[in-house]
C-alpha cells in the first residue's frame, strides 16, 4: 500500500486527548490514520499541511526485488524524485529540483562538510519497515532537507511474546543469463520477545554482477565515483528494548553496512560522436578497493504520557568511510612525488557524527485543539577527505556544529474544519576548520584555519481546510537551509595568504518552500494535486569541471512544479490503476545581473515525468506492470548537447504466495530497453568516460517467508 498524504514537516498537531502513543505500531495512531515519525510528531499525517508518501514494507520489497536498492526504489515510484545514476553515489539526484536528506529512523546520513553522495547505501533495505518521503524545503531535520526528507523506518520491535522472523533467497540475471551478471541475496531476521523485553537480530549478504544494457553490453564503470555493480555487501541489524511502563520505551538500535568492489572490470571509455557507450573489459582496478562502510548505534527514551504528553530522547553514533576508485586524475598529480600524467590516487571521506535529540508534545490543559512542542538538537559532524596512496589531506579534518532550539504548534479550530499550524527553529552553527595546505595543483598553498559560523531562524506555517469527509485543502510555507559543499571549497583554494574567517562564507543556502494542495478520497478514488515554489537568494549549483569533478556555485535559484496523482480501484475486483505526474522547472543567474537568465542544467533538476501503474489481486496471486515516461526536456541557456532526448522504461512483478512463503518473479526494464541516463544525457559532452547507457532487462527469483 502506498499512501500519500499531507504534512507539515515538524509541526504537531493538536489531539482530542492529552494521552499520546510512545510510538504507534506500524505508524497508525488508534484510529488507524497515518502517523509518520519523520515528521516528529504522532498525530496523524491528515492534520498536516504538505505532501508525504509513505511506502510501506510489502510495496518497498516489490521495488527493491525489482531495482536493488531503497533510492531505485524511490526514484521509480515518485515522479517527483529524478532518474538516478544507476551507480552507488547519488550527485545530481534530487527531490523537487533540490537535494534530499536521507536518514534512518531520523538519524541523518548526509555529511554536510564533504557530500560524498552515497548517503543512500548505508543500510540494507532488508532491514527497512517502510520509507517516509517528506516533500519540500523543510528544518525538520536540521541541515540538508532542501528537497525533503527520505526517512528509512528500521523492523520495529515483535508485537508478540516468543519467537519470530523471516527470511530471503533471492537470485537475478542480465537477459542473457551470463555468469558475469549473475547476483543474488540471502537474507535472515529473527526476533525474541518475552513480557516488556524483546531483540531482534538480523544479517543480509548480497553480490551483485556486472550490469547489461538493452544491447547486451556492460554497462560502463565510473573508475572515479566508484559503482554498484559488481560489488559485494554484509549487513548487520540489531534491536533490544524494554517496556518500562505501559506507555515507556528504552531500545537501542545498530546496524553495520559493508559494501566493496569485486576488482573484476575497468572502464573503458565510449564515443559520444558516434553513439558507442562506455564499457569495461577485464581487469584489476589499481589501489584499494571501492569500499563504503556505514556504522550507527542510537538509544532512545519515549514515554507517551509523561506528565499528559509524549516524551522523546535519542542519542547516536554514526560513522561512514568511503573508498572511492580513483585514477590518473589531473588534480591528483604532484611533480615533487611522480612525474605528472602518471601518479594514480583514491580519496576516503570518513565522517564521524554524535548527536542528540529531545522533544516534549503535549495538548494544553484546558485548551484541548491547541498542541504544543518545544524541542532541542544538538549535531557534531568530525569529517576529512583524505588520499589512500600518498596519504596526503585533501579536505582537512573539520567539526561541524549545530545547536538548534525549537517550538511548534497547531490549533484545531471549528471541530477540525480548520487547522493552523507554525513554528520556528533556531540553528546556531559553527565550523572549525585547522590550517591546512592545499594539494600541488591548487598551488600547495599555506591556508590558516578559523571557526566561521552563523545563526538563522527557520520559520514554518501553514492552513489545512477539510470542508467535508474526504476532502482536504491545504497551503504551507516552510524553509529549509544547508550550507555549500565546504570540502570542494576548502580543497580549492588556490590564492596565496588565506584565512579562513576571512574567506569562507558560511552563509547558508535558504530555500523558502511555498505549497498548495487539494486531496479527495472518495470511495475507490483517491487524488491530490498539488502546486509548489521555491527559491534561494544564494542557490548552491553543481557545475562540472573539465575532469568531471564539480564544484559548488553560489548563484540565485527559483523552482516551481505541478504534481499530479490518482489512484482508483476498478469495476474489476483485484484491479487497481494509479497515474503520477511530476512538472518542474528550474531557474538561476549564471552571471550575477540580478536576472534568471538559464534553466537549471541535469545535475540540478530532473526531468518532466509520468508514471503509470496496473496493479491486480486475485487470491494467492498478484501482479504489477509499471511504466515511466521521463519527457525529453531542452534547457534553455545551456549547450544544446546537453538536451534531454527522453525514454521510458516499464516493470514486472508476479507472486504467487506458497504454502510456505511467498515466490516472486521480478523484471527490470521489461522491454529491454536500450538507454543513455539521465545523467550521462545532460552532463558533459565531451566526455566518453562518463557516456554510460541505463541497465538493461533483468529478472529477479525471490523467495521470502515468514514465522
Amino acid at each position: 500500500m502506498r499512501i500519500t498524504w499531507g504534512v507539515l514537516a515538524g509541526l504537531c498537531a493538536s489531539g482530542a486527548s492529552a494521552q499520546l502513543p510512545s510510538e504507534p505500531a506500524g505508524g497508525d495512531d488508534a484510529r488507524g490514520e497515518v502517523v509518520v515519525t519523520a515528521a516528529r510528531t504522532v498525530l496523524p499525517a491528515s492534520a498536516l499541511p504538505l505532501t508525504v508518501d509513505v511506502i510501506d514494507r510489502e510495496t518497498l520489497s516489490r521495488q527493491v526485488a525489482v531495482s536493488g536498492s531503497v533510492v531505485d526504489a524511490v526514484s521509480a515510484l515518485l515522479p517527483a524524485f529524478s532518474p538516478t545514476r544507476e551507480k552507488i553515489t547519488g550527485v545530481g539526484e534530487t527531490l523537487r529540483g533540490r537535494s534530499p536528506l536521507y536518514a534512518i529512523n531520523g538519524i541523518p546520513q548526509t555529511t554536510p562538510i564533504r557530500d560524498g553522495a552515497r548517503d543512500g547505501y548505508t543500510i540494507d533495505p532488508f532491514f527497512i519497515d517502510r520509507v517516509e518521503v517528506i516533500y519540500g524545503s523543510n528544518a525538520l531535520q536540521g541541515i540538508g532537507a532542501t528537497g525533503g526528507v527520505v526517512n528509512q523506518v528500521t523492523v520495529r520491535a515483535p508485537e508478540r511474546d516468543g519467537w519470530s522472523g523471516r527470511t530471503l533467497v533471492q537470485g537475478n540475471a542480465g537477459d542473457d543469463l551470463s555468469g558475469e551478471s549473475l547476483g543474488g541475496k540471502l537474507g535472515a531476521l529473527v526476533s525474541y520477545r518475552a513480557g516488556r523485553v524483546d531483540a531482534t537480530a538480523g544479517a543480509a549478504f548480497e553480490r551483485r554482477g556486472a550490469f547489461l544494457d538493452g544491447r547486451g553490453r556492460r554497462v560502463g564503470y565510473d573508475g572515479n565515483q566508484s559503482e554498484i555493480q559488481d560489488t559485494g555487501t554484509l549487513s548487520f541489524f540489531a534491536r533490544a528494548g524494554v517496556a518500562l511502563s505501559d506507555s515507556a520505551r528504552l531500545e537501542v538500535v545498530a546496524s553495520r553496512f559493508h559494501l566493496e568492489g569485486r576488482d573484476h572490470y575497468v572502464p573503458v571509455d565510449g564515443d559520444r560522436a558516434t553513439g558507442v557507450p562506455a564499457t569495461t573489459r577485464r581487469g584489476a582496478t589499481p589501489g584499494q578497493p571501492s569500499t563504503g562502510v556505514a556504522q550507527m548505534v542510537s538509544a532512545s527514551l519515549t514515554d507517551g504520557a509523561l506528565a499528559g504528553g509524549a516524551f522523546t530522547l535519542q542519542g547516536f553514533y554514526n560513522r561512514t568511510s568511503d573508498t572511492f576508485a580513483g585514477g590518473v586524475l589531473a588534480t591528483f598529480q604532484d611533480a615533487a612525488i611522480a612525474p605528472v600524467g602518471t601518479l594514480f590516487d583514491q580519496s576516503r571521506n570518513v565522517s564521524r557524527k554524535l548527536g542528540g535529540k529531545v522533544s516534549y508534545e503535549r495538548a494544553v490543559p484546558g485548551w484541548e485543539g491547541l498542541t504544543l512542542t518545544a524541542g532541542f538538537d544538538a549535531l557534531v559532524d568530525r569529517t576529512a577527505q583524505t588520499l589512500v596512496q600518498t596519504r596526503r589531506a585533501w579536505v582537512p579534518r573539520t567539526d561541524f556544529r549545530s545547536l538548534a532550539p525549537f517550538a511548534q504548534g497547531n490549533l484545531r479550530l471549528a471541530d477540525g474544519l480548520v487547522r493552523l499550524a507554525g513554528g520556528v527553529r533556531y540553528e546556531n552553527v559553527r565550523l572549525d576548520v585547522p590550517d591546512y595546505t592545499t594539494l600541488a595543483t591548487s598551488g600547495a598553498r599555506r591556508v590558516t584555519g578559523g571557526s566561521p559560523a552563523f545563526e538563522r531562524a527557520l520559520w514554518n506555517g501553514g492552513v489545512v481546510l477539510e470542508p467535508a469527509a474526504g476532502i482536504r485543502a491545504y497551503g504551507s510555507y516552510a524553509e529549509g537551509y544547508t550550507i555549500a559543499d565546504i570540502g570542494r571549497v576548502l580543497r580549492a583554494v588556490n590564492q596565496p595568504n588565506v584565512r579562513i574567517d576571512d574567506f569562507l562564507d558560511l552563509t547558508p543556502v535558504i530555500s523558502n518552500n511555498r505549497e498548495v494542495g487539494v486531496e479527495l478520497k472518495r470511495g475507490p478514488l483517491t487524488a491530490s494535486s498539488t502546486y509548489y515554489w521555491s527559491s534561494s537568494e544564494a542557490g548552491s549549483v553543481l557545475v562540472r569541471g573539465d575532469d568531471g569533478i564539480f564544484n559548488v556555485v553560489r548563484q540565485p535559484i527559483d523552482i516551481s512544479g505541478l504534481e499530479l496523482n490518482l489512484d482508483t480501484l476498478t469495476p474489476l475486483t483485484g484491479l487497481n490503476v494509479a497515474l503520477g505526474y511530476s512538472h518542474v522547472t528550474g531557474r538561476t543567474d549564471t552571471n550575477g545581473d540580478g536576472r534568471l537568465d538559464a534553466d537549471l542544467d541535469g545535475a540540478n533538476i530532473s526531468p518532466d515525468r509520468l508514471n503509470l501503474s496496473v496493479d491486480y489481486r486475485a487470491g494467492r496471486f498478484s501482479a504489477r506492470v509499471q511504466g515511466r515516461y521521463y519527457l525529453s526536456r531542452r534547457f534553455q541557456g545551456q549547450p544544446i548537447a546537453n538536451d534531454f532526448s527522453g525514454y521510458r522504461l516499464f516493470d514486472a512483478y508476479l507472486a504467487y504466495d506458497a504454502p510456505i512463503g511467498r515466490l516472486m518473479l521480478s523484471v527490470q526494464n521489461l522491454a529491454d530497453t536500450d538507454y543513455v541516463t539521465y545523467y550521462s544525457d545532460t552532463q558533459g559532452p565531451t566526455d566518453n568516460a562518463r557516456f554510460y547507457t541505463g541497465r538493461g532487462r533483468n529478472a529477479t527469483l525471490s523467495w521470502q517467508a515468514s514465522f
